[in-house]
């Protein structure tokens, strides 16, 4: 299950659907250094999402 604690970088590693998910809400930069390291929840805030909807997104199967 992915959390909102978990990095960019291990959510990518942990479902492979994940960066076109992401991209889907509007993170484009998934690539970039920051990105990597930022949590689910840091980059929700950034990009004014909310957390719920991603996590549901990325936890479905």
């Amino acid at each position: 299950m992915i959390t909102k604690d978990q990095t960019i970088g291990q959510v990518l590693q942990i479902n492979p659907k994940a960066a076109q998910i992401l991209m889907n809400f509007g993170m484009g930069c998934l690539g970039c250094p920051s990105a990597q390291v930022e949590t689910i929840e840091q980059a929700c805030e950034v990009h004014g999402l909310k957390l719920e909807d991603v996590l549901a997104a990325l936890n479905e199967k």
